[in-house]
């Protein structure tokens, strides 16, 4: 019992050891927002020699930060609601057709997971142009589908082969419509793999630089887009640049913390109702 005890506090220390190791480029990132340029440059390491909140109000002053958070809070809210959607539909579709058609499809819809962005990217941009899809908002959420779909329906297609079947044959005897039943029924029940689906789909969209920079050609539209005006060709405003990260990546991280807990808490009472 008490090797089991002293294994329990290295493993402890252990997990502790590494999570600040993680932590730690974070914590330079915002000590060095608040220090003048020449101090980050000389010294990246040490705490501030003189704190200097109002890089804070600087950076959203040049940003335009409430435009630019309402911008990419939009791209980011239509593109993930259009992949729940889409993903949620064929996955649960797809799984319960047992066909080889369905399987062929499925299949199809997979492949592109294996496929690196950079390789197709300028294709993309093409069938973007011909589509009228680039430099709007809306026309980059469309994209966004397209590139988050295959993930979401291969995670809910898993999803669905633990869900009963007899729930969508119930509801057939009852007389409900295919549309009804998985509104009010099936997607009720992939509550924990929606809440999977839409955190990493929210964490990639919102941190996205390279997309928004080949369909909005460049503008400051987005966060991150506008967070690389602080890097020059011949000089850096780190003091800025860095200010301008932990203000980009703040919403996300929050949303991450505040739906953490609907994730387990969906896993812990999908594992009881099984």
């Amino acid at each position: 019992m008490r090797a089991r005890k002293i294994r329990l506090r290295v493993l402890e220390i252990v997990i502790i050891l590494v999570a600040l190791a993680f932590l730690y480029p974070f914590f330079l990132v915002v000590i060095n927002t608040f220090k003048p340029y020449k101090e980050v440059i000389t010294n990246v390491v040490a705490m501030p020699k003189e704190w200097m909140f109002g890089n804070y109000g600087d950076v959203w002053r040049m940003m335009n930060y409430p435009k630019l958070f309402l911008n990419t809070l939009f791209i980011t809210a239509l593109s993930v609601a259009g992949i729940v959607l889409f993903g949620a539909m064929a996955g649960w579709k797809l799984s319960r057709d047992k066909s080889r058609l369905s399987a062929a499809l499925f299949l199809l819809c997979i492949t592109p997971m294996m496929l690196p962005f950079q390789s197709f990217m300028i294709t993309l941009t093409k069938l973007a142009r011909d589509l009228h899809l680039l430099n709007t908002l809306t026309g980059l959420s469309v994209i966004y589908w397209g590139l988050g779909v295959p993930m979401a329906i291969f995670l809910f297609h898993g999803f669905v082969k633990s869900i009963p079947l007899e729930l969508e044959e119930c509801a057939y005897i009852d007389g409900c419509s295919t549309y009804r039943m998985f509104f009010r029924i099936i997607l009720p029940v992939m509550l924990p793999v929606v809440s999977t689906v839409i955190i990493l789909n929210v964490m990639w969209i919102w941190n996205d630089f390279l997309l928004p920079l080949i369909t909005l050609n460049g503008k400051e539209a987005t966060l991150q887009l506008a967070s690389y005006k602080f890097f020059g060709q011949y000089k850096s405003e780190w003091q800025y640049a860095l200010t301008a990260v932990v203000l980009s990546t703040l919403p996300p991280v929050l949303f991450f913390l505040f739906m953490q807990k609907y994730i387990i808490k969906g896993m812990v009472a999908g594992a009881v109702k099984g």
